[in-house]
C-alpha cells in the first residue's frame, strides 16, 4: 500500500483523485481548509508548516507521493499565495517524507491558463521566491482595475519552478520524478457559475477552446494524477503535460515549446 498526499482534497480534482487513489488500495492523507486530515490554510506560511507537521504527525514522516494541487482561479492576491507559494511550499516541505519510499512521485497542478500572458513582475518576484513583493504586485494589478494576470501568472511561475527543479539533485537525483498537468476547464463547483449559461459557456470556450470531447470531468485529471504518482512513472521529468482537450494545440499550433 502507497501512501499519498493529496491538497485541495475535498473538492473538484482533489476530491476525485483521493476516490481513484483509495478505490486502488492506497492511503490518501487529504488536504484542505476543511473536510480533511490535516485542515490548514496554504496561503500562510503558518498554514504551510502545519502542513508539514500534519502530514509528519500522520505518516511518521514516510509517504510515497506528493500531489500539490491546491489552488484558486480568482483573480485576487489570494491566488498567488495558494497556487505558487502553497504550492512549492507543499513539494518542498514534504519532499523529506520521501526519501524512504521505494518509488517517491511528485506532481502538482498547473494550468492551460499557463501558457497566457502573465505579469512579469509578478512571475519574477515569485521565482525569486519573494512573496511579499508578489503579493503587493498582486494587490497593485487588482486595485488597477479588471485585469487577467494573477491567476495566469501563478500557473506561469509554478510551471518554471517546476522545470528548473525537477532535474536537480534534490529531486531526480533522488529518485523523485516531479511533473505537473495542466488542465483545461474541469466540470468542478470552481466553474459551475460560468459554466451555467449560454452566454457563459460560449465567452469560456472562446478563450479555452477544447475540440477533443469539451468540458472535462475531474475523473480525467485525477486518472493522470493516478499514473504520474505510481510507480510505472519511471522516467517523466519536469513535464507539464496539457490534458485540456487540445486547447494547447489550438493556441500554440504546431509549436512544441
Amino acid at each position: 500500500m502507497r501512501t499519498i498526499v493529496v491538497t485541495g482534497s475535498a473538492s473538484g480534482i482533489g476530491k476525485a483523485t483521493k476516490a481513484l487513489l483509495e478505490s486502488r488500495g492506497d492511503k490518501v492523507i487529504g488536504v484542505d481548509l476543511r473536510d480533511a486530515d490535516v485542515q490548514v490554510d496554504l496561503s500562510t506560511a503558518a498554514g504551510r508548516t502545519a502542513l508539514v507537521e500534519g502530514v509528519g504527525d500522520l505518516t511518521g514522516g514516510r509517504i510515497d507521493g506528493i500531489v500539490a494541487n491546491a489552488g484558486l482561479s480568482h483573480e485576487i492576491p489570494l491566488t498567488m499565495a495558494v497556487n505558487y507559494f502553497g504550492a512549492v511550499a507543499t513539494l518542498e516541505g514534504l519532499r523529506p517524507f520521501l526519501a524512504g519510499s521505494d518509488a517517491p512521485r511528485a506532481v502538482t497542478t498547473s494550468s492551460m491558463a499557463s501558457l497566457r500572458e502573465p505579469d512579469a513582475q509578478l512571475v519574477e518576484a515569485a521565482l525569486a521566491g519573494d512573496e511579499a513583493t508578489a503579493m503587493a504586485r498582486a494587490t497593485e494589478l487588482v486595485e488597477g482595475g479588471p485585469q487577467h494576470f494573477i491567476y495566469p501568472s501563478s500557473k506561469n511561475a509554478l510551471s518554471r519552478w517546476l522545470r528548473r527543479n525537477a532535474p536537480t539533485p534534490e529531486w531526480a537525483g533522488a529518485g523523485i520524478p516531479l511533473n505537473a498537468i495542466a488542465p483545461g476547464v474541469v466540470l468542478t463547483a470552481m466553474t459551475a457559475d460560468m459554466l451555467g449559461t449560454e452566454q457563459g459557456r460560449e465567452s469560456v470556450s472562446s478563450h479555452v477552446p477544447m475540440p477533443l470531447n469539451g468540458y472535462m470531468p475531474a475523473e480525467s485529471a485525477a486518472s493522470l494524477f493516478a499514473w504520474l504518482v505510481s510507480p510505472e512513472n519511471t522516467h517523466l521529468c519536469g513535464q507539464v503535460i496539457f490534458i485540456d482537450g487540445g486547447t494547447d494545440v489550438v493556441m500554440r499550433g504546431d509549436s512544441t515549446w
